[in-house]
């Protein structure tokens, strides 16, 4: 029975030691990526999620390991966070970029559905079909283009709209 208090409870001072650990890397991760270049989550390119999970996993294993110290793991937010602000900055460089960043898909030319981008890019038709209504179109027929942008992001450019 001992055993199993031990188990699920622990020892008050190993808490203690990870509640500390846990606030001071907290602290660290919140200063460092004061630091960083600021981008919305509707920017984020994959490489933001990338870093953004491995700051996470970061803080989470370090925070309850025994055998990583508070240092070892800002150097590694640290090695992380310069790792990423390199990636930003080498997009700038046009072979990079395409490198790093997909490319645009268009989905839809002249009111006529490239299905075959469609299915590359994860799509159904339903799913542009709600993208459509999005920008206030109940059909393809009056879209000049529709773009899968390297984001994410539909956008929707009118027949109309290209005067």
């Amino acid at each position: 029975m001992e055993h199993i208090v031990h188990v699920l409870i622990g020892d008050l001072s190993g808490a203690a030691d990870a509640a500390i650990k846990t606030s001071a890397l907290f602290f660290t991760a919140a200063i460092l990526l004061r630091f960083t270049e600021r981008r919305t989550l509707a920017e984020f390119a994959p490489f933001d999620w990338i870093a953004a999970v491995a700051a996470g996993a970061i803080v989470g294993r370090a925070a309850t390991a025994t055998d990583t110290s508070w240092l070892s793991a800002t150097v590694a937010l640290v090695c992380l966070l310069l790792a990423h602000a390199v990636l930003t900055r080498l997009r700038f460089v046009p072979w990079m970029r395409r490198f790093v960043d997909p490319p645009l898909k268009v989905l839809i030319r002249d009111g006529q559905v490239d299905r075959r981008n469609l299915r590359r890019c994860g799509l159904t038709a339903a799913d542009l079909q709600a993208v459509l209504r999005q920008h206030g179109h109940d059909s393809a027929d009056g879209v000049h283009l529709a773009i899968f942008e390297a984001k994410g992001a539909i956008s929707v450019l009118c027949a109309d709209a290209r005067k």
